[in-house]
C-alpha cells in the first residue's frame, strides 16, 4: 500500500526526497567546512567523519523505513481518540500503528546515501577490522542501531498517553539524535553520558564507528544490549498507557 501511494502521489514523494538531500547535504558541506579549515578534530579526520555520518544515516533510514508511523501516536492519535480504532481490531494495536505505514520509501534515499558515505570513507581510510568481519558485523550494528532510534520514538510516542500529546518531546529527542552523527569527544562530559545512558544515541554510531573504524570492541559489545533495554522500557510505557488510555471526548 505504500509503494502504490508512491505512484499515486510522485510530487509528495519528490518534495520530501528533495527536503531530506537538503537536510544531509547540509550536514556535509558542515563536515567539509569545519575539515578544510583543520586537518582532525580530537583524532577524527575528514574521512573517518563522513563514515560515522554515514553510518548514522544509515541507522535512521532503517528505522524511518518501517516505524516512522509511530510519530502519528505522539502527535495526534492519542489526542483525538482516533488511537481507539486500532485497539477494537483482533490484533496488537502497536503493530496495527507501524503497519498502517509500514513501508516509508523516502526513507530508501537515507540508506543509499549514508550507505555511499560508509563505503566512500571506509574506502578512503581503510577498517581497523577485517573485511569479512566488517560484513558481517556492520549490518548488525546498523540494525541495532535503527532499534535505539525505534525504542526512543516508542518511548517518547507512548508518553502521549500521559500527556494527550508528546509530539514536542519527539521532536527534541530527534533532534539530540543528530548528535550521533559527529564524535562524541566534541561535547560536554554532560551530553556524553547523556548520549549513552539517557538516551542511547552513542550506541547508533560512534561506537559502531570506533569499532569498525579504530578497533575497539569494548563499548560496541554493548549495542544489543542498549537497543534491547530502550525497546523494554518503550514497550513497557506503551503497555503501561495502553491500559490506561480513555478515548476523548468530543
Amino acid at each position: 500500500m505504500s509503494l502504490h501511494r508512491l505512484v499515486e502521489y510522485r510530487a509528495d514523494f519528490m518534495i520530501g526526497l528533495v527536503g531530506f538531500l537538503l537536510r544531509v547535504g547540509v550536514q556535509v558541506a558542515l563536515v567539509h567546512i569545519i575539515f578544510s579549515l583543520v586537518p582532525s578534530v580530537h583524532g577524527w579526520d575528514y574521512e573517518q567523519v563522513l563514515f560515522l555520518l554515514g553510518f548514522a544515516i544509515l541507522a535512521r533510514g532503517m528505522d524511518k523505513l518501517f516505524t516512522d508511523n509511530l510519530w502519528m501516536v505522539g502527535g495526534f492519535l492519542v489526542r483525538t481518540g482516533d488511537l481507539f480504532r486500532f485497539m477494537i481490531r483482533p490484533v496488537r494495536p502497536l503493530f496495527l500503528v507501524i503497519a498502517e505505514r509500514f513501508f516509508w520509501p523516502d526513507a530508501l534515499g537515507e540508506i543509499l546515501l549514508g550507505l555511499v558515505l560508509v563505503v566512500y570513507a571506509g574506502s578512503r581510510v581503510g577498517l581497523g577490522v577485517p573485511l569479512a568481519e566488517a560484513a558481517v558485523t556492520g549490518p548488525l550494528l546498523v540494525l541495532c542501531g535503527a532499534l535505539v532510534f525505534t525504542g526512543v520514538k516508542l518511548v517518547t510516542a507512548s508518553l502521549a498517553f500521559w500527556t494527550t500529546t508528546s509530539h514536542p518531546v519527539m521532536h527534541g529527542a530527534n533532534q539530540i539524535s543528530e548528535f550521533s552523527g559527529y564524535p562524541l569527544e566534541l561535547y560536554g562530559p554532560v551530553l556524553r553520558r547523556a548520549l549513552v545512558w539517557v538516551l542511547p544515541f552513542a550506541f547508533t554510531a560512534y561506537f559502531p564507528a570506533r569499532y569498525l573504524l579504530f578497533g575497539e570492541r569494548d563499548e560496541v559489545l554493548w549495542s544489543p544490549v542498549a537497543a534491547a533495554a530502550v525497546l523494554a522500557v518503550g514497550l513497557t510505557l506503551w503497555s503501561t498507557g495502553l491500559r490506561r488510555y480513555e478515548m476523548t471526548g468530543s
